[in-house]
């Protein structure tokens, strides 16, 4: 019962993950991303070691392709799972098993992939690659989280009995060529989390050259009040 896009940035070469869903604290351990390697959600009937796995692969110089090939022969319940790749160069491979819960799906697109499970319907995967197709010159962080809300306004998750689900944990990643995250944020537990997604990115979006500015030159970094009242 999760919506979720992994991309590469074109402009960037940023590789990121937006992810939501009715499950708690899917930040945590749906999403795997390496900046300048890959990104990788699995997700439906999650199979933990999978996202690490296929980063290994891609390492190894494995194609999308050929790491989605492994991952089903070394997991003999991949029928439920759902796992989606983007790699370095915008390749992609995506697996819906089977016996994933309706209505469960994906597109593809250039260097993206929108993908979902226990969806209102194949519309809500839809709207998110329309929207994705649709990010202009924006940020990476940005785009993912506006993707997430076309999911949500699309349908997002339904159970069977048509019953809506909310979104209760949601995640945008964002890694560049780094070996640590350029934007990591993840609301684990709200009845409304791509909403407070949402709100939390605006909060801390404008603090990332801060935060970089404590990285690169520790010795000329303000108080984070100082600079704040300086800078924003």
């Amino acid at each position: 019962m999760t919506y979720t896009v992994i991309a590469r940035c074109a402009r960037t070469g940023q590789m990121g993950i937006g992810i939501a869903t009715y499950s708690l604290a899917v930040g945590g351990y749906c999403p795997a991303v390496r900046g300048g390697l890959g990104a990788v959600s699995t997700q439906a009937f999650v199979n933990l070691k999978l996202g690490s796995m296929a980063l290994r692969l891609l390492e190894q110089g494995f194609a999308p392709a050929k790491v989605m090939a492994e991952l089903a022969d070394d997991d003999v319940q991949i029928e439920y799972r759902q796992v989606g790749i983007v790699d370095a160069m915008g390749g992609v491979a995506v697996h819906t098993g089977a016996n994933t819960r309706p209505w469960s799906g994906h597109v593809t697109g250039e260097g993206y992939i929108a993908m979902g499970n226990v969806l209102a319907g194949e519309s809500v995967v839809g709207a998110m690659a329309a929207a994705f197709e649709d990010k202009g010159g924006e940020d990476l962080d940005e785009c993912l989280l506006r993707v997430l809300e076309a999911g949500r306004d699309a349908g997002g998750q339904q159970a069977a009995d048509g019953t809506h689900l909310n979104e209760r944990s949601a995640a945008v990643i964002v890694h560049g060529h780094r070996d640590y995250g350029h934007i990591d944020l993840r609301v684990d537990a709200h009845e409304r989390a791509v909403d407070e997604l949402r709100r939390v990115h605006g909060v801390y979006k404008p603090f990332v050259p801060y935060y970089q500015l404590r990285h690169d030159n520790p010795a000329e970094t303000p108080a984070q009040d100082v600079w704040a009242r300086e800078n924003l």
